[in-house]
C-alpha cells in the first residue's frame, strides 16, 4: 500500500488511476479505525478495481471544546488494517496540506446542515462538508463510501454532491455493531466500562420503536414518547436528539412510513454517541 500525505503527488497518482480501466473506490476517515471503517472498505473492493483510502483528523468539524485533541489516533495500526484489506493508496495529508496559509473558502449546506448534528454542534457540517469536497477533488473517486451511523452527514453530503455537480456515486452502507447491539464508533474508546453498558440505552431505544413500527404504530409523537420512556431508564444518559425525520431533508414528519430516519443522540458521560435506523 501506497502512503501519500502531498496533495499535489495524490492528484497525480488518482489521475493515473482514473486513466485505467475500473472503477476507483473511495473511503475517507479520521483513523482510529474499526470493523465499521473496515466494512466501507471491503463494500468497496467488492464493487470497484482500486480502493483509496484517506486517513484525516478534520480540525475544521470540530467545534470549541470538542475532542480534536484528544481524538483517538492510532496510525500505524490504521495502516496495517488497510494494507490488509486491499487498499491500494492511502492519503494521510498534514492539515497544511490541506488548509494552506490564508485560506478562506469553506462550503456550507444551509438547512439540513443546521439540523440534528448540525443543530447540536454549529459550523460542524461546513467542516465536513469543506473537507470532504476537498478531498473529492484531490482523489476524484467514481465512487465514495460512507456509513450509514453518519445518517445526517450522508443527507449533508448528498446534497453537496447534486448541488456541486460532483461526478461521483455516494454509498451508503450498514450500520456494523458489536455482538450486544452498540453501533461501533471511534469515540467507544472514551467510554468506561459502566458507560459503555449505559449507551447500551440508545440501540434500546431504537429497537423499542422499531418493534412499534412493526407492530402497526406510524404516529410519530407516540413512537417519540416510546423511544424517551426507554432513554429515561439509563442513568448517566444525557439525551442531545431524538428525532423522526425525512431521510433526506431532515424535517421532521408526522407519520413514520419508508425512507423514514428515526436518529439518536446522547452524552454517555462527557462522551456524545449517535444511533439510528431507517424505516424500510
Amino acid at each position: 500500500m501506497q502512503i501519500v500525505k502531498s496533495v499535489a503527488e495524490m492528484q497525480s497518482i488518482c489521475r493515473k488511476l482514473r486513466m485505467q480501466d475500473g472503477l476507483l473506490g473511495f473511503v475517507p476517515t479520521m483513523g482510529a479505525l474499526h470493523k465499521g471503517h473496515l466494512s466501507l472498505v471491503q463494500r468497496a473492493g467488492a464493487e470497484c478495481q482500486t480502493v483509496i483510502a484517506s486517513i484525516f483528523v478534520n480540525p475544521l468539524q470540530f467545534g470549541p471544546g470538542e475532542d480534536f485533541a484528544k481524538y483517538p489516533r492510532t496510525f500505524e495500526q490504521d495502516c496495517r488494517q488497510l494494507e490488509a484489506e486491499g487498499v491500494s493508496v492511502l492519503f494521510a495529508p498534514e492539515a497544511t496540506g490541506m488548509y494552506p496559509t490564508g485560506a478562506v473558502t469553506t462550503i456550507t449546506v444551509p438547512g439540513i446542515g443546521d439540523r440534528l448534528d448540525g443543530a447540536s454542534r454549529p459550523g460542524h457540517f461546513t467542516g465536513v462538508a469543506t473537507v470532504v469536497a476537498k478531498l473529492f477533488h484531490v482523489v476524484a473517486p467514481h465512487r465514495a463510501y460512507f456509513g450509514q451511523k453518519d445518517a445526517a452527514q450522508l443527507a449533508v453530503l448528498r446534497q453537496m454532491i447534486q448541488d456541486l455537480n460532483f461526478d461521483l456515486e455516494l454509498v451508503s452502507c450498514a450500520i456494523v455493531r458489536d455482538a450486544d447491539g452498540l453501533a461501533l464508533s471511534s469515540r467507544n474508546k472514551y467510554l468506561s466500562i459502566p458507560e459503555r453498558e449505559q449507551a447500551l440505552v440508545l440501540h434500546r431505544s431504537l429497537t423499542k420503536i422499531e418493534q412499534s413500527i412493526a407492530s402497526g404504530e406510524r404516529r410519530s409523537s407516540t413512537l417519540l414518547q416510546i423511544g424517551r420512556n426507554t432513554l429515561e431508564t439509563a442513568k448517566g444518559i444525557r439525551v442531545d436528539y431524538l428525532a423522526i425525520v425525512d431521510a433526506r431533508s431532515l424535517l421532521p414528519v408526522a407519520s413514520a412510513e419508508r425512507d423514514v430516519l428515526i436518529a439518536v443522540a446522547a452524552y454517555v458521560g462527557r462522551t456524545r454517541l449517535i444511533d439510528n435506523f431507517l424505516v424500510a
